[in-house]
């Protein structure tokens, strides 16, 4: 490492908690909170979307998104940020953080807008032109992922890093549920100034033409917190561990520290020193880190599968176990509020405490601690839902209510269900978020991060297109086994973590192992030194 820049480091590794440190957080997270709720609130509209466009006044069924176009809804956005992820990640350390993390947020905001414009004269132009800006939605979406990271790593104390880029993550939380709540909100409002018609037995209830606009506004709600952001994101600086150990400029490190830390920061000057100038992919990459990127790429592929599957599920899985009416026994604005009003509540009770249990313990515990006992807990409760869902369902019971459903069963499938969404966010959801943006060095940290997150989207996609393919049908037996599945998918999860090391404690420079100068013994000062002393300028 270069000695010139030891004060840089020291002054980030030892920097007091300060307001600029809670800035980055929200102006890094709001990209995040951005990104789960483009993703998620597609779940609450769907169903809505498949009762406007699909809907034949000649039967008496309902209107149904076909298998094949629900699939692409959901995981044309999922293709794009894989996409994103690796060309950003990749763009991330060719061009620095900064310059290319505005381009991601007006991408988002952009793409929003027109998911909700998509227009047509007919249902297939209208899902193919939401399926367009949705891909490239994602692809600004994807980008987010190891920016943010990685620009929140670098930045952050050794102490307080993992609980600052967790906090970051934890806005993902936050979109999910806002997403629930802005569903809820415009469904009802609607239904306010639209009454539903009263249900009527062996009546198919049509839906009415407003609707069209509850799923528009929904999507385009997206582009409001990332364009409050935008300007803030313009103001930051670069990294000094990019400007430092990738760009070579010591002097300017120091000094962008300067105007965000309350301190100055002195530039030691030193003789010259090695640098390391192995290549990406190359054998000694491959000697050196290869190990640790197959691991947090693995981890991050096998715990997205389990994942999204329950995220985008959910609206199939909630009048399964009777915490929904059946649809026809709903209009298709109320169904989009019930949808919205169940995925608000697990996210409240179960996802969002379990992100924030993380950004308290993750660096007094560990990560592989947490990722550990995430995987293998969710593993368990998943496996315990999968024996028993037809039980937990109520198709096992001789003593069943009105209503079909065993008394207690519901709860008790709740409890499991919201226990697993818990573990997966105090669990590896955060930690294979976080471990990618310490483990490797600073001029292919976020590239590898990039690949870590496009492996975790490769899990997604998998979900979008075979397991919730698989269980779409509503099919009992079909859930089960998918259940049963995924949590021995969780248990590979759990087994591949022990490829991931430690990394609580460390500066970025020791975990990587750029503190290296076979010269002089690493980080060790001499005593011939003279530093030059750069003032500490207004506060951005």
């Amino acid at each position: 490492m270069a000695h010139e820049t030891i004060s840089v480091f020291s002054a980030l590794d030892n920097a007091k908690t300060q307001l600029y440190h809670f800035t980055a957080i929200v102006i890094a997270g709001m990209g995040f909170f951005t990104d789960a709720y483009d993703l998620f609130c597609i779940t609450a509209v769907t169903k809505l979307i498949g009762r406007l466009y699909y809907y034949d006044p000649r039967t008496t069924k309902q209107g149904v998104l076909p298998d094949n176009v629900n699939n692409a809804i959901i995981g044309v956005a999922l293709c794009g940020t894989l996409a994103g992820q690796l060309f950003f990640g990749w763009l991330g350390d060719k061009l620095g953080r900064k310059k290319v993390y505005g381009i991601t947020l007006v991408t988002m905001v952009g793409c929003a807008i027109a998911s909700g414009l998509s227009l047509g004269s007919t249902a297939k132009s209208v899902i193919t032109c939401l399926c367009f800006f949705r891909f490239w939605l994602g692809f600004g979406i994807g980008g987010d992922y190891p920016l943010s990271a990685v620009i929140m790593s670098e930045y952050a104390s050794q102490k307080t890093r993992g609980a600052f880029v967790a906090a970051v993550f934890a806005m993902q939380g936050a979109g999910i549920l806002v997403a629930g709540a802005v569903a809820m909100a415009v469904s009802k409002a609607f239904l306010s100034a639209y009454p539903a018609p009263k249900f009527q037995e062996n009546h198919v209830l049509s839906t009415q033409p407003e609707g069209d606009f509850v799923w528009r506004i929904v999507l385009m709600f997206g582009a409001v917190p990332a364009a409050l952001t935008y300007y803030w994101r313009l103001k930051m600086p670069e990294t000094a561990r990019y400007t430092a150990l990738v760009e070579g400029d010591h002097k300017k490190a120091a000094a962008d520290m300067s105007k965000v830390l309350e301190t100055d920061i002195a530039v030691e000057e030193r003789t010259a020193f090695t640098k390391d100038s192995f290549g990406f992919f190359s054998k000694e990459f491959m000697i050196r880190h290869g190990v640790h990127l197959f691991g947090t790429a693995s981890t991050w592929f096998l715990l997205d599968i389990a994942f999204y599957s329950l995220q985008l599920t959910q609206k199939d899985i909630y009048p399964a176990i009777g915490l929904l009416p059946k649809p026809i026994k709903m209009n298709a604005i109320e169904e989009v509020y019930k949808i919205s009003k169940a995925m608000f509540l697990v996210a409240l009770f179960a996802t969002v405490p379990g992100y924030w249990f993380t950004v308290f313990l993750v660096d007094r515990i560990g990560r592989s601690i947490i990722q550990l006992g995430g995987f293998l807990l969710m593993s368990v409760f998943m496996f315990i839902v999968g024996i028993r869902y037809k039980e937990l369902r109520g198709e096992d019971c001789k003593d069943a209510s009105p209503s079909g459903y065993c008394n207690g069963k519901k709860a008790q499938f709740v409890i499991l269900y919201g226990l697993t969404f818990f573990f997966a966010n105090f669990g590896p959801n955060s930690t294979t978020f976080i471990v990618p943006a310490e483990l490797f060095p600073a001029r292919f940290r976020s590239t590898c991060h990039g690949i870590s997150a496009a492996a975790g989207k490769g899990g997604a996609i998998i979900s979008a297109f075979v397991v919730q393919t698989y269980t779409l049908s509503g099919e009992a037996t079909k859930i089960k086994k998918s259940i049963i599945g995924l949590a021995v998918v969780n248990f590979i999860g759990f087994l591949f973590s022990f490829l991931v090391p430690e990394t609580m404690g460390r500066s970025l420079e020791e975990i990587s192992g750029e503190n290296r100068n076979p010269g002089n013994g690493g980080d060790q000062k001499t005593k011939n030194s003279t530093s030059e002393v750069i003032p500490n300028p207004d506060m951005v």
